[in-house]
């Protein structure tokens, strides 16, 4: 299962035979059913996911009580909850499987000290940190510029593959729409 990982890590950097070893060592490989939950509002994050197979989500639930979805991730994608993970503070999220998962955990004390031994794994981190936050933004700037109608046929259109992954509802919450508006978006009566 890790030869997902070393791939995605082998785009960005180069590992010697012994920094595999060690960072193999440091792995720990985890099985989720649908709907488990990785992490609940109000628990402290210390652990980045990397999805083998499957999707997982990170939602919240707003004020009126339902979720909002503000994050997939499928394979080859790191998961996790950046602002506790650093802050060592509750988290303000879910992050939940959508479907049955294979993931790769690293414990946050874990990371730091292969961060340290292999420094090169610094770049490889702040490579994909920077591509997930440039990612955020312009998720924020679609939400802001376009209508739902817009947004959902630029993301059908750019990630087809989530479209036929996702349920509906929770589709339709990432674009900050209802799962009924979504329905007539489908059946063309928009």
């Amino acid at each position: 299962m890790q030869e997902a990982l070393f791939r995605h890590i082998e785009k960005f950097i180069t590992l010697e035979p012994s920094e595999i070893d060690t960072l193999e060592s440091c792995l720990q490989l985890s099985r989720l059913k649908k709907k488990e939950h990785l992490l609940q509002e109000g628990q402290i994050c210390n652990t980045m996911y990397f999805v083998i197979k499957g999707c997982i989500r990170q939602y919240i639930i707003n004020t009126k009580g339902s979720e909002q979805t503000l994050q997939f991730a499928i394979e080859n994608w790191w998961i996790t909850d950046l602002f506790s993970y650093h802050n060592h503070t509750p988290s303000n999220f879910y992050i939940q499987a959508v479907e049955n998962c294979e993931i790769i955990a690293i414990e946050k004390p874990t990371l730091e000290a292969l961060l340290v031994e292999i420094p090169k794994l610094e770049r490889y981190f702040r490579i994909v940190s920077q591509k997930s936050f440039g990612a955020m933004q312009m998720r924020i700037k679609f939400l802001f510029t376009m209508s739902a109608e817009e947004r959902y046929h630029h993301f059908n259109d750019n990630f087809p593959e989530f479209v036929q992954r996702v349920p509906q509802y929770m589709l339709a919450s990432y674009l900050d729409f209802s799962a009924e508006f979504m329905s007539k978006i489908r059946a063309g009566k928009v």
